[in-house]
């Protein structure tokens, strides 16, 4: 960010008085002589600079160290950003598209429908999807107008969120997802691996929400599409 421009004095104020400017006809102000200041020399002014140089550096390394423990503390506790290698998740996420996770939503907060988040996925690698049931949820593909349903509520996802001309599932299922797991999916269909593709791993595809690193809420990079990632109101009428 650029710092604002300093002010000037008497900028703008009309004219300003010299600081020596006395009274017309008063002659010439009085000369007051210097101090005559003595100036230190030998090994004492020595020893003086070397103490502040060292107080410098040390002060310099202090900030510095501070600085990187305070990274490490918000990387591993607060937030991390990661970056997109796929199209999964487009056009709401597209590839080397950037973004920050919260780390700490789901140790405050329960997780939702609707959330993008950031997991250890099935095949053990960072992975982020779109969540569509939570625990307790009954998720079913794809009803007679081929949507997607949350306990029996067709979820309206074409226009908010969903890739472009694609349907919202080209695999049937029908799952209860467990009290703490989740079923996730990405908003590209056509292109995302996701619970679809693993509904015989033991847990129908759903994840544990133990293995959810934390929620996407910003896209920073590129500039040109820096947004937050909010969650959308699809999911406000599912009950």
């Amino acid at each position: 960010m650029s710092e604002a421009d300093e002010s000037r004095l008497g900028a703008g104020g009309g004219p300003v008085r010299p600081v020596d400017e006395s009274p017309a006809g008063a002659g010439p102000p009085e000369t007051v002589p210097a101090e005559t200041v003595p100036t230190e020399t030998g090994p004492g002014k020595q020893e003086k600079d070397a103490a502040k140089k060292g107080s410098g550096l040390r002060d310099t390394l202090l900030y510095m160290v501070g600085g990187v423990v305070a990274a490490l503390l918000i990387h591993t506790f607060l937030l991390q950003s990661f970056y997109i290698p796929s199209e999964s998740m487009q056009n709401t996420l597209l590839i080397n598209d950037y973004v920050v996770v919260n780390k700490l939503a789901y140790k405050l907060g329960s997780v939702e429908r609707g959330d993008i988040v950031v997991f250890k996925g099935w095949d053990g690698e960072d992975t982020i999807k779109r969540v569509i049931g939570v625990g307790g949820d009954h998720v079913k593909c794809c009803d007679d107008k081929r949507r997607i349903t949350v306990n029996g509520t067709p979820l309206d996802e074409e226009g908010k969120y969903l890739y472009p001309g694609v349907y919202p599932s080209g695999r049937d299922f029908d799952v209860k997802v467990p009290k703490g797991r989740v079923w996730l999916m990405g908003d590209h269909r056509n292109n995302s691996a996701d619970s679809r593709f693993y509904l015989d791993d033991g847990h129908q595809g759903t994840i544990s929400e133990d293995d959810i690193i934390g929620r996407a809420f910003l896209r920073y990079w590129p500039l040109n599409r820096i947004s937050l990632l909010s969650r959308p109101d699809t999911f406000s009428v599912v009950r």
